[in-house]
């Protein structure tokens, strides 16, 4: 036995909810793992003419990719535009002075064929920096998008060996730490982390008065080739939080003042045989209470149904409105 009332589209209300969840691995195993599968790739700017046969090729899980085709992809997706300026290439722009025709029309300025979308990862003026030299490397950890949801939440990677480790700074820049030196960048919603520097970290005992300039690296006894390591080492731990986003649906069940006064309990029922209710059910000062919600379709079949935390009485003289909430 139940009370049906129609819902309006104004009655449901879809919102977006952003959820995280955190990861961590540790050693290439966990990394390369059947439930996990980050890969690790070193991209390289091979010249000559490319030959399948011989041509180098790179990945722990995907283990027949290319280096040179690594190489091509990351610098034409992410790097276009910073080839010739770590700062970036400023897009052309064109404006036309109208004549008293078109044939008296003036093209100011040229049309950008030059220009690509690079998935900048701030709206701040972001530096990026691309080995162009031949036979230059780049490394590549790819997450993938089973783990990092719709994009891996800004500020929560963290890459680590025991020779020193890398973090994003929430801006789609990856620093090497300690010292927060930029060696490379995050793509967050690809899930991609690119190497394009080794960093200037340096071993040793005799360390007094390393420092750095520009590029290079002085007083230190040996430069380590930070890049290589985090690609091919397997004493690495990953960490990182995924960002998803789910939308939560939102029913609002209005109850006016003269809707559902009416008992659906069966023990509400004196005589069960002609539907006598009991006295105390027929008075005006009667309030049945709510305990259960339940959403149906329009054949009425059951599709969800919301418990009240405790029953709630009904009211004779106010509107009484109840939310149901079904995250999916």
């Amino acid at each position: 036995m139940g009370a049906y009332k129609s819902l309006t589209v104004q009655d449901v209300i879809l919102s977006p909810f952003e959820v995280n969840k955190g990861f961590s691995f540790t050693g290439a195993a966990a990394l390369t793992g059947s439930n996990v599968l980050i890969d690790r790739f070193f991209g390289k700017n091979i010249t000559g003419s490319f030959d399948p046969g011989t041509d180098p090729i790179t990945g722990q899980v995907s283990t027949g990719s290319y280096q040179r085709l690594i190489y091509s992809s990351v610098k034409h997706l992410y790097y276009s535009n910073f080839l010739s300026s770590s700062l970036g290439s400023n897009a052309s722009t064109s404006s036309i002075v109208y004549g008293l025709d078109s044939t008296g029309d003036v093209r100011i300025g040229g049309v950008d064929t030059t220009n690509n979308y690079n998935y900048l990862q701030t709206t701040l003026s972001q530096s990026r920096y691309f080995p162009t030299a031949s036979n230059s490397t780049v490394g590549v950890i790819a997450i993938p998008q089973n783990l990092f949801g719709d994009q891996i939440k800004p500020g929560s990677f963290y890459y680590s060996h025991p020779s020193g480790s890398i973090i994003d700074d929430g801006e789609g820049n990856i620093l090497l730490t300690p010292g927060n030196e930029p060696v490379g960048n995050i793509i967050y919603q690809h899930g991609l982390i690119i190497l394009t520097s080794s960093g200037s970290k340096t071993t040793g005992t005799n360390l007094y008065g390393v420092g750095v300039y520009g590029t290079a690296s002085y007083g230190g006894d040996t430069g380590i080739d930070m890049l290589s390591i985090f690609v091919t080492s397997s004493n690495v731990t990953c960490s990182f939080s995924s960002s998803y986003t789910i939308y939560e649906t939102l029913f609002k069940c209005t109850l006016r003042e003269n809707e559902f006064n009416f008992t659906q309990n069966p023990s509400a029922i004196e005589d069960q045989t002609i539907g006598k209710m009991y006295d105390y059910t027929t008075g005006s000062y009667f309030a049945p209470y709510i305990t259960t919600i339940g959403l149906y379709n329009k054949d009425r079949e059951l599709l969800a149904v919301g418990k009240l935390s405790q029953p709630l009485p009904s009211s004779r003289t106010t509107d009484m409105t109840i939310y149901v909430k079904i995250d999916k």
